[in-house]
């Protein structure tokens, strides 16, 4: 081997003492000092223990390097570093030694006979050895505690899974970075806080030592006396008189009260090859290091490497290196702000000039508004708009989503006073009229069932019945008693109508403020939805055949929309959401057309009613193109990647310019036909703006997309009120409109986003993500993988454990084997189960609170974002399905990172997290996870389903 390897084998060991350089494992032997003579010898001496050898050496001449004085403080060093890389080993092999003769698993065990705890480690000294010891103990399965006199190595204790155990008081970082000896007053608090750790101990590794001086006692005969029988020491120090001075080097031993002493001094002898091999390669690059520039051997005393390994140069003694003191411990100045005093005067003033300004820029606008009242309607629904979305639950967001969709059908409205000509359109006003009804109806009977489906999911097995159909009653009433007045010719309830209709769509989103009253807030809707109907029909001056073609396109749409609402599962409801938007901006644009066509050939209307016209068909199109390109981003029928066109911002503002030089000339011309044109214009280019801008928007951001487009469609119904002065259809737009913006504010909070750079579709600069094994460039950073047997006895052992959810479960449809590892958990094995939900994890507000509903998992174990990090801490496992990152720590370590700000469920701060992952693969927002690398995370990859139902029969 040594020959293939390019080596020269020689017969004698005189010899091999004979070449010029000779590296050595241990000191030499007399008769190895003459053969060696003045040549040059690097090996482990340790000169304060074999001082007369050392004398025989310096009498020959010799050049002596002791690696065992290699300074640690240099990081170059650490590849020359023998000591490490032996102690590395042989703090495993004490574990496996101590393990050998524990009579006890290290891993807690659940059998049919009971549950076995974990064993309890502890490692007295946190060095090489300690480290190492540690995360040997901790990956058999056992529960760790270390003890070090030096505070700083604590994060390097706990980021292997360890708790250490602390000592107030001195420091104890010495130089060249060993510990340095404490006082007695400071070993008298550690032996009296150690002597209580040790009473339940199961196997006790001691690693203090620092070279040539005599071992530290860490452990006394007073506190061994306290461990319990059958326990295991294992002290690594045996041969430099032991932590424990009653160890006897080489030999394992029995005390009195049953505790096994082991006191080996071969412990990395025990892993002869691997110890061979590390040695050689320590030696081998030390000496490559001391190679000149010619390629020669040499002896450079100003490499620290050299300087503190060289005992002696030629016979000379070299002075004894004297490393750096170790660094002062960093004391954060306190900044003491500086207070600025205000003057109040010229704060008000400011505030007042500020105010001014809005308030006449607010005042002239309004006068340009020939309705008064309606401008009122308009300010007062924004406002309370704005106040109940405030008050709704994040849990409630999907279905706050879906009962606006619902209440956005309100474009019905416009549509039914367009309609004529009795059985069939007869002209262009009625047949847009009619493809609006069409569209809205679809719309209402679909939001209105989606909303439903959901909020049953909310339902707890436990929760009294519900009768809420019982309050369509009040509707009922009111609606017989306004047929029965207009039958008799009495029209004075035809002001009241649109209010009722209206308070009922605001009463329905203000019920969604509380799962009790949720349910209830649908029918209130929907009693609001159908007083507006019934209002609209008794008003609009139908004849019998054009009742008929009403009802006839009211029930055709219901129908599609009760088949699609039907068929849509909790994971669908994102692109469902996006496709019903779609239908309300395509009601608007045919509203507006219609209303224009209506009054071509008439008196030329005034400013602000084109304006409103232009206004309701431009925002329709965006919204009608905008909620197509979503929808299909999120159902998979197109990239989820942005769109980046060359020239893409001047392509979004030549469209935008182009939209604005429509809407002047559609209000300066008074020609017809030109009209048409700039109308037509008002349709095709901001359709085109709103395809563009949302294709342009990453697949990460559709959540705020979603909820942007929600505004949009309010705001295209605001303009139908406007146009065809209707209050009802004002109130409805300015609810949802404003109900949409501040869910847009919630989700841009939520997501740490500028609400102009979604719309500008830019995601920002990406920081460097780390790499994976097999990564050509970066940081190397492995990842550790587990199967579902050991995901599934880290759920059993665990006291506390929490689910975080990601879109990925959706995908999967893994939510019923989530609940029925919930439910295995929490009854058999008596586990604390709750569930984090991130505001915008899914694809839509609210969604995976719904999809963790439909399968029976009650409301009040899941929490909020800033609820569940409370919990975190105390977390045993936490087990991340499908999600990741809305628990991507970049968003709080690293202020270069794209998501850099973004709330997150800080799930890295628990003891264990597994993730459950298809691949390795980024999130959607193309970021690595600087937490799958982490310590105390663990990898289960595969499909979430597969994996989950495996989980919960193994349970």
């Amino acid at each position: 081997m040594y020959t293939e390897a390019g080596a020269e084998m020689v017969p004698s060991a005189k010899d091999a003492y004979s070449n010029d350089i000779v590296m050595k494992l241990h000191v030499p032997t007399t008769a190895e000092v003459e053969m060696l003579g003045d040549r040059t010898l690097i090996a482990q001496i340790v000169a304060s223990k074999n001082a007369e050898v050392v004398d025989k050496l310096a009498a020959n001449g010799a050049t002596v390097f002791d690696m065992t004085q290699l300074s640690r403080t240099l990081s170059r060093g650490q590849a020359f570093d023998t000591l490490s890389s032996q102690a590395n080993l042989a703090g495993y092999r004490a574990v496996i030694e101590g393990v050998h003769a524990l009579r006890r698993p290290m891993a807690g065990m659940m059998t049919s006979a009971g549950r076995i705890k974990p064993a309890k480690v502890l490692v007295l000294g946190a060095g090489v050895a300690g480290l190492q010891a540690i995360q040997s103990a901790k990956n058999m399965g056992a529960q760790v505690y270390a003890f070090d006199v030096r505070s700083v190595v604590a994060e390097q204790v706990e980021s292997l899974g360890g708790k250490f155990l602390m000592v107030e008081g001195e420091e104890g970082a010495g130089a060249g970075g060993y510990a340095k000896e404490m006082t007695p007053e400071w070993f008298e608090k550690a032996r009296a806080m150690l002597e209580k750790e040790l009473t339940d101990v199961d196997l006790c590794v001691t690693t203090a030592l620092i070279p040539g001086r005599p071992a530290p006692e860490l452990l006394t005969e007073q506190q061994l006396q306290a461990m319990p029988a059958g326990s295991v020491v294992v002290d690594m120090a045996a041969e430099s008189g032991g932590n424990y001075k009653g160890v006897k080097p080489g030999e394992m031993f029995e005390s009195d009260n049953g505790v096994k002493v082991i006191g080996f001094t071969d412990l990395s002898d025990r892993l002869a090859p691997v110890a061979s091999s590390l040695y050689g390669n320590n030696l081998t690059k030390f000496f490559v290091s001391m190679e000149t520039s010619k390629g020669n051997f040499g002896v450079n005393m100003d490499d620290e490497a050299v300087r503190s390994t060289a005992l002696l140069l030629s016979g000379d003694r070299v002075p004894p290196f004297v490393p750096p003191p170790p660094p002062a411990p960093k004391v954060e100045a306190k900044v003491e702000e500086e207070v600025v005093e205000v003057d109040p005067k010229v704060a008000t003033w400011s505030d007042a000039r500020s105010q001014t300004g809005i308030i006449a820029a607010s005042t002239l606008a309004a006068t340009m508004v020939p309705n008064g009242p309606m401008l009122n309607i308009f300010v007062l629904s924004n406002i309370i708009g704005q106040r109940v979305v405030e008050g709704v639950t994040h849990a409630l967001h999907s279905p706050l989503m879906s009962v606006t969709n619902a209440i956005s059908g309100m474009t019905v409205v416009g549509g039914l006073y367009q309609m004529g000509g009795g059985l069939f359109p007869t002209n262009a006003t009625e047949f847009f009229g009619a493809s609006a009804v069409l569209l809205s109806a679809v719309n209402i009977a679909g939001g209105s069932i989606v909303t439903h489906k959901m909020l049953d999911m909310f339902r707890r097995p436990d929760d009294p019945p519900e009768y809420n159909e019982y309050y369509f009653l009040p509707a009922a009433v009111v609606g017989s008693g306004y047929v029965a007045t207009k039958m008799a010719g009495w029209n004075g309830m035809d002001t009241v109508m649109p209010i009722l209709s209206g308070l009922g769509c605001i009463g329905g989103i203000n019920a969604l403020s509380s799962q009790k009253t949720a349910r209830l807030g649908n029918v209130i809707g929907l009693s609001g939805i159908g007083l507006g109907l019934l209002g609209t029909f008794a008003t609009a001056g139908f004849d019998v055949p054009t009742a008929l073609q009403a009802s006839a396109l009211l029930g055709a749409g219901g129908l599609v929309g009760y088949q699609v609402a039907q068929k849509i599962s909790p994971t669908e409801l994102p692109q469902t959401v996006a496709a019903f938007h779609s239908l309300v901006g395509l009601a608007a644009c045919a509203t507006a057309a219609g209303d224009f066509a209506r009054h071509l050939g008439g008196a030329p209307l005034d400013a602000f009613h084109n304006f409103a016209i232009y206004g309701g068909m431009a925002i329709g199109a965006v919204t009608a193109t905008g909620s197509l390109i979503a929808f299909g981003k999120l159902n998979g029928n197109l990239p989820s990647s942005p769109l980046a066109l060359p020239g893409r911002d001047p392509l979004n503002a030549a469209m935008a310019a182009a939209t604005l030089a429509g809407g002047a000339g559609f209000l300066m011309t008074g020609e017809p036909g030109m009209a048409a044109a700039a109308l037509a214009a008002g349709a095709v280019v901001p359709g085109l703006l709103g395809a563009h801008m949302t294709a342009s928007i990453g697949g990460a951001d559709m959540p705020v997309v979603i909820t942007l487009l929600n505004s949009y469609s309010g705001w295209a119904l605001c303009s139908e009120g406007f146009m065809m002065d209707k209050p009802l259809l004002t109130v409805v737009g300015a609810l949802i409109g404003s109900s949409g913006w501040m869910l847009t504010s919630v989700m841009c909070k939520g997501m740490n986003r500028d609400l102009k750079n979604v719309i500008l579709g830019g995601w920002g600069a990406k920081a460097a993500a780390p790499k994976a094994e097999g990564a050509e460039d970066g940081p190397l950073l492995a990842h550790t993988e587990i199967n579902v047997d050991d995901a599934v006895e880290r759920l059993k052992l665990a006291d506390k454990v929490v689910v975080v959810p990601g879109y990925g479960l959706a995908v999967a449809n893994a939510q019923a084997d989530v609940a029925e590892i919930t439910r295995r958990l929490t009854k058999d094995h008596g586990v604390e189960v709750t569930f984090g939900v991130h505001p915008v994890a899914g694809r839509m507000p609210g969604q995976l609170n719904v999809l963790l509903a439909e399968a029976g998992i009650p409301y009040d174990v899941v929490y909020e974002l800033e609820e569940i990090n409370e919990k975190m801490g105390d977390a045993d496992v936490v087990l991340v399905i499908g999600a990741n990152d809305v628990v991507n720590s970049a968003a709080e370590d690293d202020p270069a990172s794209a998501i850099a700000g973004m709330p997150v469920i800080q799930v890295w701060k628990a003891n264990n997290v597994v993730f459950l992952k298809r691949s390795m693969g980024s999130g959607y927002a193309g970021i690595e996870n600087p937490v799958f690398f982490k310590d105390n995370t663990d990898m289960l990859l595969g499909d979430a389903k597969d994996t989950c139902s495996k989980i919960a029969g193994a349970l």
